[in-house]
């Protein structure tokens, strides 16, 4: 007996993970924008819900069977906008610019994001998937969105050293990320995967 065809999907749900990755690159930029305008909540905020696009975007790929080295390729690159350049200039327009040239560890955080997206994408067959090696991109601008956040509730005498510990902060985050540190994938734990239609409808929401 012939083994059933596999269907491959349509060529327009190529466009759906794509379309996912695109958005998170735009509120990365948006990111950016909103900084420059001094609205750095706001900019926060769009570089979390990048985070979000960027977790979905993968796993829709894997759950519509779309997933493709462009894909992989085209995430990393929205990954350096969103969570590379993104905070970086976050930090600069906050505190960092307050430091003159000390002010550049927001340009060595974000060149050592793209070090690490590059490491990644070269090193993802020979170390396998269950640990990243250095700290997710991802998670380095989460962690710097955490910091802007909690910022707020200093007291007010720590308010001049604020910009040294954003520095601080730009520099140990940008070490890690290019660390040899591993750190746990949890990716054999897929809920997504496992629970298709409540991701989808959560996604919808």
């Amino acid at each position: 007996m012939m083994a059933p065809e596999v269907k491959k999907p349509r060529k327009g749900v190529y466009l759906l993970p794509n379309m996912i990755t695109t958005l998170s690159m735009f509120l990365g930029f948006l990111s950016m924008v909103w900084a420059v305008q001094g609205r750095f909540e706001s900019a926060c905020l769009a570089i979390l819900l990048s985070a979000v696009m960027d977790g979905l975007d993968g796993k829709v790929a894997r759950l519509t069977n779309t997933a493709s080295e462009f894909g992989v390729q085209y995430d990393s690159l929205s990954d350096l906008v969103a969570f590379g350049i993104a905070p970086a200039m976050l930090m600069w327009q906050w505190e960092l610019s307050a430091l003159g040239r000390m002010g550049l560890a927001a340009f060595i955080y974000a060149a050592c994001g793209a070090l690490r997206l590059a490491r990644f994408n070269v090193s993802t067959a020979a170390v396998g998937k269950r640990f990243f090696i250095g700290l997710p991109i991802p998670a380095g601008g989460c962690t710097v969105v955490t910091f802007v956040f909690c910022a707020a509730h200093f007291p007010a005498v720590m308010a001049s050293a604020l910009p040294y510990m954003t520095l601080v902060l730009a520099l140990g985050v940008g070490v890690l990320m290019v660390s040899k540190v591993r750190y746990f994938a949890f990716k054999e734990y897929d809920f997504l995967r496992a629970h298709p239609i409540r991701t989808m409808l959560f996604f919808l929401l």
